[in-house]
C-alpha cells in the first residue's frame, strides 16, 4: 500500500543556515495559525536555551497540510555536538530537505548530515536558502553541492536531485533564479513531486519503530515513531523489543496515541503505516525499540549512533559553599537526573566514577555537555565537573584520539594569528580558497587542541571570525600539547573581595568577580597572564591609621572584571582545578583548595 495523502521529510544543516526559520514559513503559509494569532519567531525553538542561543538543540516534529496531503516534518539541530540528534530521526523520514546558505555554502555538518542521508537512501532536495542576503551566490552554491554529493559517491537519481532556491525569512520560493519567488508553493510542490509516499503493509502484524523519546511528569516516557507496517489502535496490547536485544522482551499496553497536527498533539484512536504517532502508557520504552504484535514479534534496525568523544567527571559538590544555593545536591540526586538524560539523548554515555559520588559523562563535544550542565542547574542541581578530556582509542595496537576537521572563516589580515595558533595544536592545513572578501582555511585539528580555543580565536580575529568543527575519526597520538599559557589568581582566605584588596590584585591579573563577591580559599578569582598562579589577598582591607590628611587617599579605581559564561569557564579549567555549578553561580576553584597542602602537592610532584 502506497499512502499518497502523507509525506515524511526532515531539515537538515549547518547550524544557522535558516531551517527552523523556513519552517516557520511553512506553518505560516499552510494555514496552521489563525491570521490573528500572535506567532513567534522560529516557534519551533521551544525550549529556553534554544530562544536564548538561537540555535536548534533537540529535534522536533512538525506537520503542515497541502493539496489535500499531509507533511510530517522533523527540524533537526545543525550544530555538530547535537549531530547525535540528526542520526536517530532520518529513520523517521522518507527523503530530506538539505538546506544550504546561499553565501556560505556547504560546510562541515552539511557533509556530515548529508552523509546520513544518502547511507539510508533518501531522497534528497537541494535547498539553497537566503538568497535575499546582499552577497548570495546561489548558482555557485547549487553547484559546489553536486560537487559534494559526487564526492560523497551518490547514487545517479541522487545526483539528479531538484533544486529549490528559498528565502525562508521572507517565505519565498522559486525553481528558477531570474523568477523571483512570491510565497513557498514551489517547494512545497516539489516535496510532493519528488519525496516518496511511505508504502506498508496496512492489514499486516504491527511494528512501530521508536526513534524519539519525550518525558512528562504526569503520563511518564512518551514514545514518538513511525509505523513501519500495520495499524496502532488506543488500548492495544504490544510487545516490546529491540535489534540490540532480541532475547529482551515484554508485553505492554498503548494508553494514548496521538498524531501531531501543526504544534499540537491531537489525540486519535488509530493510526496506519507512514504515521508518524506519539503513544504514551509504556514505562520502559528506549530510543531504538520495536512494537510489535505480541503475535509476530519482529524488530527493526536502528541506525549506529556515533560514539562520543569528550569526557567529563560531574561529581558531588564538596566546597565551602557546598548546599547553599542548590535544591538538588546528593549523589542519588545527580545519579537519577544523569541516568534520566540517557532515556533521551542518543550519543551520551555516562558511567559510574571511581567514588560512589563522581560520575564519568561522555558526549560528542564540549557543547554537548555544556547545554547538559545549564540545563541541569536551570532545574536547580548543584554538583562540579571536571576539565573536558578526550576520549583515546587503540587501534591496531597504537594509541589514537579524536581528530576535527575545522574550517575557519576570516578576514585575511587575520589569517597568520589562526594559522600559527592552529599549528602550535598540532593543527595540520588542508586547504585555502577565497570564500568573498574573505578566507576560507580548513585544518585537522586534534579535539583536545581546540579545548580553550574558541575565545583565543574570537580575541584574535577581533569577533569577526567564525570557527566551524566536525568529528573526523581517530588518528594515532599527536604527542603534547599545551592545554593552556596563563595561570589562575587564586583567593588566599575565605570572606567577601573588598575594593581594596581587589585594587592590589588587578595589577596581578585579570579579575573575574566583582568587589562584595564571596570567596573562599582555593577559589579562582581572575587570570594571570605569566603560566603559572599567583596566590592573591582579595579580602585584605586597608589598615585605618590616625594619621589623616585631606585628598591623601585616592579613590581607589576598579578596571571592570570579567563576567565568565559557562563556556568560557569550561574552556578556562586547568589540569587541576574544578568548575562549580550553582543555580546562581559558577565558581572555578583547585581541586586542592588549602594553599599549603597545594604547594606540598606540587613539591611531591616532582
Amino acid at each position: 500500500m502506497v499512502r499518497n495523502d502523507l509525506r515524511n521529510i526532515a531539515i537538515i544543516a549547518h547550524v544557522d543556515h535558516g531551517k527552523t526559520t523556513l519552517v516557520d514559513g511553512m506553518l505560516k503559509q499552510s494555514g496552521t495559525f489563525r491570521e490573528n494569532e500572535a506567532v513567534e519567531q522560529r516557534v519551533m525553538d521551544s525550549n529556553a536555551l534554544e530562544r536564548e542561543r538561537g540555535i536548534t538543540i533537540l529535534a522536533k516534529n512538525t506537520s503542515v497540510h497541502y493539496n489535500g496531503v499531509k507533511i510530517n516534518i522533523v527540524d533537526t539541530p545543525g550544530h555538530a555536538d547535537f549531530s547525535g540528534e540528526v542520526e536517530r530521526v532520518l529513520k523517521m523520514v522518507n527523503g530530506v530537505l538539505l538546506l544550504v546558505d546561499a553565501f556560505e555554502g556547504p560546510m562541515p555538518q552539511t557533509r556530515f548530515v548529508l552523509q546520513k542521508a544518502l547511507e539510508l537512501g533518501h531522497k534528497i532536495i537541494i535547498v539553497v536558502n537566503k538568497i535575499d542576503r546582499p552577497d548570495a551566490r546561489a548558482d555557485q552554491i547549487a553547484d559546489e553541492v553536486l560537487e559534494l554529493l559526487l564526492d560523497l559517491d551518490a547514487d545517479e537519481e541522487q545526483l539528479e536531485s531538484p533544486v529549490v532556491y528559498c528565502s525562508g525569512r521572507d517565505g519565498t520560493a522559486t525553481l528558477d533564479l531570474s523568477k523571483p519567488g512570491t510565497d513557498l508553493k514551489p517547494l512545497m510542490d516539489t516535496i510532493l513531486d519528488y519525496i516518496p509516499a511511505p508504502e506498508g503493509d496496512q492489514d499486516g502484524p504491527l511494528q512501530l519503530l521508536v526513534s524519539s523519546i519525550d518525558y512528562n511528569s504526569f503520563v511518564g516516557r512518551i514514545a514518538i515513531g513511525r509505523i513501519e507496517r500495520g495499524t496502532i489502535h488506543q488500548n492495544q496490547e504490544v510487545v516490546v523489543t529491540s535489534a540490540k536485544e532480541p532475547d529482551v522482551q515484554y508485553r505492554a499496553k498503548v494508553v494514548n496515541l496521538y498524531q501531531i497536527e501543526g504544534l499540537n498533539r491531537v489525540p486519535i484512536d488509530s493510526a496506519s503505516v507512514g504515521d508518524i504517532v506519539t503513544l504514551s502508557g509504556i514505562e520502559k520504552v528506549n530510543i531504538g525499540d520495536t512494537l510489535c504484535d505480541p503475535e509476530h514479534v519482529e524488530a527493526v534496525n536502528f541506525v549506529h549512533i556515533s560514539e562520543p568523544t569528550v569526557e567529563m567527571t560531574f561529581s558531588v559538590n564538596d566546597s565551602p559553599f557546598a548546599g547553599k544555593e542548590g535544591k538538588f545536591v546528593t549523589s542519588r540526586h545527580l545519579r537519577e537526573r544523569l541516568y534520566r538524560e540517557l532515556l533521551k539523548d542518543v550519543s551520551l554515555r555516562v558511567e559510574d566514577g571511581d567514588t560512589t559520588e563522581s560520575f564519568r559523562v561522555a558526549g560528542r563535544g564540549e557543547m554537548h555537555l555544556s547545554i547538559l550542565i545549564e540545563t541541569m542547574r536551570r532545574e536547580g542541581y548543584e554538583f562540579q565537573v571536571s576539565p573536558p578530556q578526550v576520549l583515546y582509542k587503540t587501534i591496531d595496537g597504537r594509541k589514537c584520539e579524536p581528530m576535527e576537521r575545522v574550517v575557519v572563516d576570516v578576514p585575511e589580515e587575520y589569517m597568520g594569528s589562526v594559522m600559527e595558533a592552529l599549528g602550535r595544536r598540532k593543527g595540520q592545513l588542508e586547504h585555502m580558497a577565497p570564500a568573498g572578501s574573505r578566507m576560507r582555511i580548513e585544518f585537522r585539528v586534534p579535539s583536545r587542541g581546540l579545548f580553550g580555543y574558541r575565545s583565543e580565536f574570537l580575541t584574535a580575529t577581533k569577533g569577526e571570525g567564525v570557527l566551524n568543527t566536525l568529528f573526523d575519526g581517530y588518528e594515532p597520538y599527536k604527542g603534547e600539547i599545551s592545554r593552556r599559557n596563563y595561570g589562575s589568581l587564586v583567593a588566599f582566605e575565605t570572606g567577601e573581595a573588598v575594593t581594596y584588596g581587589l585594587y592590589n590584585a588587578q595589577e596581578r591579573g585579570e579579575l573575574f568577580i566583582p568587589a562584595g563577591t564571596p570567596v573562599y580559599e582555593g577559589m579562582v578569582v581572575g587570570m594571570s597572564p605569566k603560566a603559572e598562579d599567583i596566590t592573591v589577598n582579595v579580602c585584605k582591607k586597608k589598615h585605618v591609621s590616625n594619621m589623616r590628611a585631606s585628598g591623601s587617599d585616592e579613590a581607589l579605581r576598579l578596571v571592570p572584571y570579567r563576567d565568565m559564561s559557562l563556556e568560557e569557564c569550561l574552556e578556562f579549567l586547568g589540569e587541576d582545578e574544578l568548575l562549580e555549578v550553582t543555580p546562581k553561580n559558577l565558581r572555578i576553584r583547585k581541586r586542592i583548595l588549602s594553599h599549603a597542602n597545594r604547594m606540598k602537592a606540587l613539591k611531591g610532584g616532582k
